[in-house]
């Protein structure tokens, strides 16, 4: 446990390698040798994460990559995908946190993106949310960091697959709702603050991306919608689905504690009292919890299902690191223990 690894950040001027580098100044088993940038090369880590200004380090340039333990990729999809052969050679385990090994085959990525350049090296690669992959991470040597909004519908559903509550033949309408952070850094003018503002706006109602992993991970096709709304940070996944079956309430304890009671960054928070009776972005932002809630509408037959996370923590730099720790046998909590603030504003 006392075991040290190096470990560098590729892209480290966007919001989830600024996310990456926090975690990692305060993890126990980790030390930062290189944070890499193509535009900000030579300036220091705080000139674009104001968070990190006591770090001593400044960025340098992709082209001049230094071998290390462990490698994050923190870099627009695509990018890895062509450099994956030099990130093998540099490090010993490579973790990639956008879409280029999230998903089984080639096809797949014919369907969802634009092909891939590397599909060697899909078969190899483990997702990383331990939710779902636990057994898969020890000693990985590639590992995908999984989509945020597809994380958050997943970990919303998946107890109801695990207790046979769903089969998989029902209707699944799931809508997401993601903070501006989802966009990254040079989200462009639909993530200015004038244009998002105030907005509830359905920007992708069909087709997005993250269902490939939803369907790949829980084996069913589903209605899925996200919206960009004013909030800075978080993923809060509503899914509507329709059990063939009569469920209780008691059905749904049993089922979500089976699956989560044992998980350190899952808590249940399914209509109890007070004013946050169903998950909420806002009291897991800046950690790695995800908060996971239920409720039942008899009249309609229906079940709706929460989910709430940090899209930049659960859903991505948190996710990577709590995966990173289980592939290296390190306590899977390390540098993960942030509990969050309240109150706060948008998060």
């Amino acid at each position: 446990m006392s075991e040290t690894y190096t470990a560098s950040v590729v892209g480290g001027t966007g919001f989830t390698g600024g996310e990456l580098l926090r975690l990692l100044a305060g993890h126990p088993n980790f030390e930062i040798k290189q944070a890499t940038s193509r535009s900000k090369a030579n300036k220091t880590v705080g000139y674009s994460h104001p968070n990190l200004r006591e770090l001593d380090l400044r960025f340098s340039s992709p082209d001049d990559l230094e071998s290390v333990d462990v490698l994050f990729a923190a870099t627009p999809h695509g990018v890895s995908m062509e450099q994956i052969d030099e990130f093998d050679e540099h490090a010993d385990t490579v973790v990639d946190l956008s879409a280029d090994f999230r998903l089984n085959t080639a096809e797949q990525y014919e369907e969802w993106y634009d092909g891939h350049s590397a599909p060697e090296y899909l078969e190899e690669s483990v997702y990383a949310l331990p939710e779902l992959t636990r057994e898969q991470l020890p000693g990985a040597d590639l590992i995908a960091s999984g989509g945020c909004n597809a994380a958050s519908t997943i970990l919303g559903l998946k107890p109801l697959f695990d207790d046979g509550i769903l089969s998989g033949d029902e209707q699944i309408v799931a809508d997401v709702k993601v903070g501006s952070s989802e966009g990254g850094a040079g989200g462009g003018d639909a993530s200015s603050h004038p244009e998002r503002s105030g907005v509830v706006r359905p920007y992708a109602p069909t087709g997005h991306r993250h269902e490939a992993e939803i369907e790949q991970f829980l084996g069913v096709s589903l209605s899925f919608t996200v919206h960009a709304v004013d909030m800075t940070r978080g993923s809060s996944a509503t899914c509507h689905v329709f059990p063939g079956e009569p469920v209780s309430k008691g059905d749904l304890w049993s089922a979500y504690r089976e699956s989560y009671e044992e998980e350190p960054f899952v808590r249940l928070v399914a209509g109890g009292g007070g004013v946050y009776r169903y998950p909420e972005p806002k009291a897991v932002a800046g950690t790695n919890m995800a908060e996971i809630g239920f409720e039942l509408d008899p009249g309609n037959k229906r079940l709706v299902a929460f989910s709430a996370i940090d899209n930049m923590m659960k859903g991505s730099a948190g996710q990577a690191i709590h995966g990173t720790n289980i592939a290296l046998g390190l306590d899977e909590t390390a540098g993960l223990d942030f509990q969050g603030l309240h109150p706060v504003g948008a998060p």
